[in-house]
């Protein structure tokens, strides 16, 4: 029903009332004449209230429909992003692998090694401090009937003084080749690391000391410090120890180090464009601290280069290392096998390549080259006493890393040797790195 229908309806009730009283008037007893009086006053009054209403009605029908305030809008509600968890203050690491080795011309002298496992904890004290450090099993077994060795491979605290220099003091890796200071086996091709950087670059070579590292926006990286060094005196002339790797047989690795005579280091890595790495490096410090009859000073430098790009992986590096006044050193010890050599150096270029690749699946075939002489010169020691240099042993690898995933990998290579053709082996191996 409309609402104007609505506001006539009381009017004619109102209306039909007075006439249905008229007209019963004629029909009834007639009223006296103060009732007719009440009964058109009691009418007059409900007519009157009827006017009124319909008055009211007909204003707010006229006046507009106040329209409803819109709510006010309401304030979008920005989910707060999740925080963050913290990283935690310390993380565990490790790495490991286990090798099979079995030269072609001698099978039976084939063997299969846990070479060595390592359990690594960092340790942050704040923002700016922290602690590193590396437990180090090598052979799986160590006894004094064993030939496995336990060691501390790392132990130091680093400080960040500004964004841009920090400082270590303790037991650290040397900053020297592309391998000493990322050794893990994820992180090289073969099963075996490279003859260059094991025989002439002692891996993993480390020194206790002070150790300043600059990192810089174009790239650049420098370290440089003040170390402990190698000792002379371990030096064993009746055994093939030396003539192995040289630095190898005299690193002290902090354990009651002889510290009387000092080193000192520096390493440039520049990494300015992606995927490329160019650097090199310097180490000298004497190596005899008082206990000889001569001092001697040993040096070692290298230059390297890793390019990454696309698939391809390429790298190349050079070491070369001296010994001073090994003269008067070798003296002593004419008449024995191994003498201190004077000079010794290696180089070698590697190529490898992604062939394949699926979700964490990845082969990188490789081939590399090498050449390496541990005993390259030695010094005069006159007519008939001074030994011929070594030769330099060539060898070449070929083989192929597996990813089974990130931080696993299967290996597999073969190597040829020119000059000691008894060494050709074929080598299987498993790693794995977090």
């Amino acid at each position: 029903m409309s609402r104007s229908r609505l506001l006539a309806t009381p009017l004619k009730t109102a209306l039909a009332a007075s006439l249905l009283l008229a007209s019963s008037a004629g029909f009834a007893q007639s009223p006296t004449e103060a009732e007719l009086a009440r009964k058109l006053d009691q009418l007059a009054a409900e007519l009157a209230n009827v006017k009124a209403q319909l008055a009211q009605l007909q204003q707010q029908r006229a006046a507009p429909t106040p329209t409803a305030s819109p709510a006010p809008a309401a304030t979008p509600v920005v989910a707060s992003p999740p925080p963050r968890p913290a990283e935690p203050a310390t993380v565990l690491s490790s790495y490991g692998e286990i090798n099979y080795n079995r030269p072609t011309r001698a099978s039976q002298n084939a063997q299969a090694d846990v070479r060595r496992f390592v359990l690594g904890a960092q340790h942050r004290f704040d923002a700016k401090t922290k602690v590193v450090t590396e437990l180090e099993v090598e052979h799986a077994v160590s006894s004094a009937d064993d030939s496995g060795e336990v060691e501390v491979e790392q132990a130091y605290i680093e400080h960040q003084l500004t964004p841009t220099w920090a400082v270590r003091g303790g037991l650290f890796l040397m900053p020297v080749g592309l391998l000493n200071e990322n050794h893990e086996p994820t992180a090289y091709y073969g099963v075996e690391r490279n003859f260059v950087e094991t025989a002439i670059i002692p891996t993993t070579w480390r020194e206790g000391g002070l150790q300043i590292v600059g990192s810089f926006d174009n790239g650049l990286t420098l370290q440089t410090g003040l170390s402990t060094g190698f000792d002379l005196s371990k030096w064993d002339a009746s055994s093939s120890e030396g003539a192995e790797s040289p630095l190898g047989a005299i690193h002290q690795e902090l354990s009651l180090a002889k510290a009387r005579d000092l080193s000192v280091f520096g390493a440039l890595n520049w990494r300015g464009i992606p995927g490329l790495q160019l650097g090199g490096s310097l180490f000298t410090g004497g190596a005899t601290h008082g206990q000889a009859a001569a001092s001697a000073r040993v040096t070692l430098w290298d230059v390297h280069a890793r390019w990454t790009p696309g698939r391809w992986d390429l790298a190349t590096l050079y070491s070369r290392g001296g010994i001073s006044n090994t003269a008067a050193l070798n003296a002593a010890l004419v008449g024995n096998p191994t003498l201190i050599p004077k000079s010794f150096d290696g180089w070698y270029a590697q190529a490898a390549y992604k062939v394949w690749s699926h979700e964490d699946y990845a082969l990188w075939p490789f081939v590399r080259y090498e050449q390496f002489n541990t005993a390259r010169s030695f010094a005069d020691l006159g007519p008939g006493l001074t030994p011929a240099g070594a030769a330099t042993e060539r060898v070449v690898t070929v083989g192929a890393n597996f990813q089974l995933t990130p931080g696993v990998v299967l290996k597999a290579d073969l190597q040829r040797f020119r000059e000691n053709k008894d060494a050709n082996r074929v080598d299987l191996g498993i790693g794995w790195s977090f």
